[in-house]
């Protein structure tokens, strides 16, 4: 089945200072090097943008295969950038991977992982996770057949009460990969990142 990318980067990056998105990582942007992935597996990938959308629209240093949104509802929380992500893409495929775009260090090799498991079984699994050692991480896949119970939850409300709501139909696919695990909020986090890439 086709599946979308969508890519979380609307927030205000407080903690950080700047925006997240355009942070660099090894020659490219959190975002650039995101998209680069996904595209390769994934389509449409969708960036959902808020907070200094503008500015994280134009630090891109190439064309990026892409479809930007803006999410109006942002400072809600993360949840309303989901459902924005998701809206967008609800009509034109079979589901869907997320993830934030502090979490940009995921290999090639594990997205080919996520989206073979997302096209197994019968039925096939309504959640796809990532796991590396004892912790679940992203990105996290959703079947189509989930859309509306997310697009039905309000903003104060979490996506976990979807993502993990159907454990009998929720496929965990262990992977070497501790890039599922990054979450990058502030300076010494990216920090670490960086002494962890270089290293």
């Amino acid at each position: 089945m086709d599946l979308a990318g969508i890519i979380l980067a609307a927030g205000a990056s407080r903690r950080m200072g700047a925006p997240k998105a355009l942070l660099r990582l090894d020659g490219e942007t959190f975002l650039e090097r995101l998209i680069r992935v996904y595209a390769e597996f994934l389509s449409p990938v969708v960036v959902v943008l808020g907070a200094e959308a503008d500015t994280v629209r134009g630090g891109l240093h190439r064309d990026a295969p892409a479809r930007f949104v803006v999410n109006e509802h942002w400072p809600s929380g993360q949840l309303t950038s989901l459902q924005c992500g998701v809206a967008s893409v609800r009509d034109e495929t079979g589901g869907c991977f997320f993830t934030p775009v502090d979490c940009p260090r995921v290999n090639p090799a594990t997205i080919a992982a996520l989206v073979g498991a997302m096209n197994q079984g019968s039925p096939p699994p309504l959640v796809v996770m990532p796991r590396h050692g004892s912790r679940r991480g992203h990105p996290v896949g959703l079947s189509r057949e989930l859309f509306d119970d997310l697009l039905s939850l309000a903003a104060n409300e979490s996506a976990r009460a979807v993502v993990h709501g159907h454990p009998d139909r929720t496929w965990i696919v262990d992977v070497e990969d501790a890039g599922v695990l990054d979450d990058v909020d502030t300076l010494d986090d990216y920090q670490r990142l960086e002494r962890s890439v270089s290293s």
